[in-house]
Order: structure tokens, then C-alpha cells, then sequence
């Protein structure tokens, strides 16, 4: 979990960083690059949730055998 939270950490300053310069450029590439990063993010943080909900579930199930 302290992956993700210094992931979304990076991710906000990123996109943060972005948006300001398309504001004050106007440049629309700025807003693609937002975009890019905040989608590769969100996959990011699926994936990690995903392995830790089957680290969970398969865990006990594994342990068992």
C-alpha cells in the first residue's frame, strides 16, 4: 500500500504539473500528457489491487494444501 500511496503522490504532482502549463501555454499536448498519466496510473493501481486481492484469497487456499 505505500507503493500506491507514493505512486498517486508522484501522479498528482505530474498531472498538477500539466494542467498548469497547458494554462499557461495553451498548448493541448499538456492536457494529452495529463490524460496519459492519470490513465496509467489508474492501470497501475488496479493491477496492484488486483494482485493484493488474490494474494488474499489464494493465500489462505495455498496454505491450506
Amino acid at each position: 500500500m505505500f507503493v500506491l500511496r507514493v505512486v498517486a503522490v508522484l501522479v498528482a504532482i505530474a498531472v498538477g504539473a500539466c494542467l498548469v502549463a497547458y494554462l499557461f501555454t495553451r498548448e493541448r499536448r499538456y492536457l494529452g500528457h495529463a490524460g496519459r498519466i492519470a490513465k496509467y496510473a489508474l492501470l497501475f493501481a488496479l493491477i496492484l489491487l488486483a494482485l493484493i486481492f488474490l494474494e488474499r484469497v489464494l493465500a489462505p487456499v495455498v496454505g491450506a494444501v
